[in-house]
């Protein structure tokens, strides 16, 4: 397959950046046939310029497991990129940092499960204390 020259002009006017939230659309090959696949997340990062070896590095999170795919710009394994959202600001070109603070997120989450866990073994022992007061209310 041959990169066209209009798919290039449509990919540079496409100005994609840091921050934002894009759905990428690729051609993949199984068995003989082709289809497409979208994988949709934040590009952390944009590597080239208009070059032609131009990568943008996109991320998104699956069932709490960060996955990262790097994409060649004008690859023409790529059918489409839509723009999905832009922020109002992003102050920095490589957004790498949110790596760890995605990671951090997801411990705290785990923390809050754990300590809830915990409440919930305490609970029990005050519901069998109400059943103990409350069964000869029933008996008469």
């Amino acid at each position: 397959m041959k990169l066209s020259p209009a798919n290039t002009d449509e990919r540079k006017k496409l100005n994609i950046r840091a921050g934002d939230t894009v759905r990428v659309w690729q051609r993949i090959l199984e068995k003989g046939k082709t289809r497409s696949q979208a994988f949709d997340g934040l590009i952390i990062s944009r590597k080239h310029g208009t070059e032609t070896g131009a990568t943008f590095t996109v991320r998104k999170t699956i069932a709490g497991v960060g996955v990262e795919l790097t994409f060649p710009l004008y690859s023409p394994k790529i059918e489409k990129i839509e723009l999905i959202g832009r922020p109002k600001r992003v102050r920095r070109a490589k957004l790498y940092y949110i790596r760890e603070k995605a990671a951090k997120a997801i411990r705290k989450k785990m923390k809050q499960t754990r300590q809830i866990d915990e409440v919930v073994m305490t609970s029990p022992a005050k519901d069998s204390e109400k059943e103990k007061t409350e069964e000869p209310k029933a008996e008469e």
